[in-house]
């Protein structure tokens, strides 16, 4: 609420700043103005001033009037030369008669900013109402304290009172409107006898009009509205002449339907007779026989359905040859500012913005080469590079880090919060929000075109960004809690729940990722939460002045609280249990993972409400995890593990505690197999099956199913990879058997084109001796013919 209005010696209001606030409405040209007096209030007239208004009478708002004088005195003259001028477009035109008779030569006009009287300004009709406001009477303490603690009068809830209901003749309206059948509807009954009851039903068609009591036909109507004419009818015959189809290959230039009826021409009875007769036709017969002959077999043994296009196009296979595919380079990016050889360990996309690549780099060394050279090493800064494929040689932006870092991820609620895990252990964050612009849609200027297009900037200008712009992280944890090796793996929990120190799965209200999970060389699995954790003793103020640390002015402060002192949130161990070793976990992979990569259109949401102006939700963190959120019961937490030695844990993050001790303690893990013959590098959850994992580690590759962890999967795939070699084989001794039957048919080919023409007969006539005497053979052993007869194959 607004301070009440004061004198200029300080005093309080007694009258009119104590009285109960009511709504006044609005008045319009036509209308009385409002009068107070039926409210408690007859001095006070509300009234709406333009700015154009507060500008002529020099009483603008948080200018002229204010909290501390929200009061001014103006002129009656000054007023009525106004409505003399602007007459009803005048803000004072409502109190136009008000003003003429105000006895006085001033007015006072106040500012109401809380709208206790329903507008922004109001003025006070009388001399003794301005009076009481400029110089209100003084009231004793006593008494004023007694009034601040009047109790205002209760507003006692009245249910309403059902009252009965009166037609003013709207039921009318709706009976006439309404759609009502006007067919009388008909009812059958369909009934048997009961002697027939269960007997055998046959049904047979009958005409309806002929029979007593049976239904009568409907037969349908020709309508000649929606009747078509026919003009032309296609009527199948039996006995028509021949007609023969035909096609060139002529130019056509417009379609055109055409049709050609013709008879064929045929010889007279004479011309057969002496054709058959001409000698030659019998010669050229006798020479084309044998020939045709040849075809008619090769057409038999051959098969017309080989696609001949697909073997002219067939090249050579062998491995290694220039004509295979293999994955090529599209574009190599080059780091000027290094001035010695480094190695990626991690390689990401931008999750929002295309053609934009981030990858984390570090000094290709042993850790005994990193010792001896560690004064050299600490004049090197280690970075995360941003890379535009509009510009492979200048990155867009270097992020800086205290140690070479081996993994980041984005954070999925916000693209500009990355989390990255160094060598020595530590877990540092960035937030690249302040230089967002750099690598951001912007419009394309410079074009005359009215067609706006949206393109990154370093598409349009890379030539313009030469100079890297060097971001520092703004916070990093406390190298004293956190991992006391290289952080090999770093994921976001999802936007939907949380954890506590015990492991136990909560609903996260917050809507935004807050919780990480790292795991490192040193053998164990930290769940980090970058809200500022609640303390248990509250510290004194002086304490908290004296720790007070200077930020630099290119440091943003989202994660201040976390620098330096950041601790894990709960530390899970991977112990063997029968030894005193432990597992070196180097990739994991939660039951969440394949949601954080469906987040995309929520994180562009949330980057155009940032734009707009609204807060961002990361540099406003409430406290940790309160004793009152929702518990998930159902969640599964179980998630995979991938070791140095090649094997693949499933296991639980919850803790339980020690029945001896009390103390809480890592569960064993569910299951786990050595699969692989080095370290597994590789950990990844399928994004179309949740429930189906990949892993890579050494020279070969496992599929997992999560509940189904037996030999017999392996079977299967082992089952599936002889198959498929199975019909490799068999593809090759096809293709073999083919070579060998076209080879020995284009033998079969040379022979007999070389045969001449007496050897081809007297082949012909041998096969055809043959055919005589099996024909003899199956004649007399079916008792046709007697063995001393002899027949012909004419008599036949």
């Amino acid at each position: 609420m607004a301070p009440k209005p004061k004198s200029p010696s300080g005093k309080k209001k007694a009258s009119a700043g104590k009285k109960r606030q009511k709504q006044i409405l609005p008045v319009t040209e036509e209308e009385e103005p409002v009068n107070m007096e039926s409210m408690g209030h007859p001095e006070i007239y509300p009234l709406v001033l333009t700015t154009k208004t507060q500008e002529i009478f020099n009483c603008r708002i948080d200018e002229d009037v204010t909290d501390e004088q929200p009061h001014k005195l103006i002129k009656k003259q000054d007023i009525l030369e106004d409505l003399h001028n602007r007459a009803a477009v005048s803000d004072f035109h409502p109190v136009k008669k008000l003003v003429q008779e105000y006895p006085g030569d001033e007015l006072l006009l106040v500012y109401d900013k809380d709208f206790k009287y329903g507008l922004n300004f109001y003025l006070i009709g009388t001399e003794e109402g301005k009076e009481n406001y400029l110089n209100p009477p003084e009231v004793p303490e006593e008494q004023e304290e007694y009034k601040e603690y009047i109790p205002e009068e209760v507003y006692a809830y009245k249910p309403p009172v059902s009252k009965p209901w009166v037609s003013l003749g709207s039921e009318k309206e709706i009976e006439e409107e309404s759609v009502k059948g006007s067919t009388k509807q008909i009812t059958y009954m369909i009934s048997r006898k009961r002697s027939e009851f269960g007997a055998p039903i046959k049904f047979h068609d009958q005409n309806a009009s002929s029979v007593k009591d049976a239904y009568i036909e409907c037969t349908a109507y020709p309508d000649h509205i929606f009747t078509l004419k026919q003009l032309e009818k296609d009527v199948g015959m039996q006995v028509v002449p021949k007609m023969n189809d035909t096609s060139t290959q002529t130019r056509w230039t417009y379609p055109k339907n055409a049709a050609t009826q013709y008879y064929p021409r045929e010889f007279s009875e004479e011309e057969k007779e002496s054709l058959e007769q001409s000698k030659t036709l019998s010669d050229f017969l006798n020479n084309v026989s044998i020939s045709v002959e040849i075809a008619l077999q090769q057409n038999e043994i051959t098969n017309t359905f080989v696609d001949d296009w697909k073997y002219l196009a067939e090249e050579e296979s062998t491995f290694g040859d220039k004509t295979d595919t293999h994955l090529k380079e599209y574009q190599s990016f080059t780091d000027l500012h290094s001035p010695t050889e480094k190695m990626i360990t991690c390689v990401s996309w931008h999750p929002t913005i295309y053609g934009l690549i981030v990858v984390s780099v570090a000094v290709r060394l042993s850790f005994e080469d990193r010792v001896h050279f560690s004064d050299k090493l600490l004049l090197q800064p280690s970075l995360i590079l941003f890379w535009s494929f509009s510009d492979p040689i200048h990155p867009q932006l270097m992020l800086e880090s205290p140690e070479d870092i081996f993994c980041f991820q984005f954070c999925p609620s916000d693209p500009n919060i990355i989390a990255g895990g160094c060598i020595n252990g530590q877990v540092v964050m960035w937030d690249i929000t302040a230089h967002a612009d750099r690598i951001e849609n912007i419009k394309a200027g410079g074009s005359r075109s009215k067609k706006v297009t949206l393109k990154p900037m370093f598409l349009l200008e890379p030539d313009s960004n030469k100079e890297a712009m060097y971001i520092r992280h703004c916070a990093v944890s406390s190298i004293e809690n956190g991992h006391k090796k290289v952080i090999t793996d770093i994921h976001w929990l999802s936007d939907h729940f949380e954890i506590n120190r015990m492991g136990f799965v909560f609903e996260n209200r917050s809507g935004i990722c807050c919780q990480l999970v790292t795991c490192s060389a040193d053998c164990t699995i930290c769940f980090w939460d970058i809200r500022p954790q609640k303390p248990l003793t509250p510290q004194p103020i002086e304490k908290k002045k004296e720790e007070s640390i200077e930020i630099p002015f290119d440091v943003p402060s989202t994660f201040l609280h976390l620098d330096l002192s950041w601790k894990p949130l709960s530390k899970i161990k991977l112990s063997k249990g029968e030894t005193s070793l432990d597992h070196c976990p180097t990739k994991i992979s939660l039951n969440e993972d394949h949601i954080l990569y469906k987040t995309q259109d929520k994180v562009l949401a949330q980057s155009k409400a940032m734009k707009a102006g609204e807060v961002n939700p990361y540099h406003n963190l409430e406290g940790g995890m309160g004793n009152h959120l929702k518990p998930i019961d159902d969640f599964c937490t179980k998630f995979f593990v991938g070791t140095e030695e090649g094997e693949v844990i499933y296991t639980d993050w919850k803790m339980e505690r020690d029945p001896e001790t009390g103390r809480l303690m890592t569960k064993k893990p569910v299951s786990l197999y050595t699969v692989h013959d080095g370290a597994v590098h590789t950990v990844q959850r399928s994004p179309f099956y949740n429930d189906i994992i990949l892993t890579i580690g050494g020279w070969n590759v496992a599929i997992w199913k999560e509940n189904v962890m037996v030999l017999s999967v392996n079977y299967y795939f082992e089952r599936e990879v002889k198959h498929l070699e199975y019909v490799e084989q068999r593809k090759l001794i096809r293709e073999q058997e083919k070579k060998e039957m076209e080879l020995e048919t284009e033998q079969k080919k040379v022979k007999t084109y070389h045969k001449s023409k007496e050897q081809m007969e007297a082949e012909l006539k041998m096969d055809y001796e043959n055919y005589l005497e099996l024909e003899r053979t199956i004649l007399i052993s079916l008792g046709l013919i007697k063995v001393s007869e002899k027949i012909s194959y004419m008599d036949l």
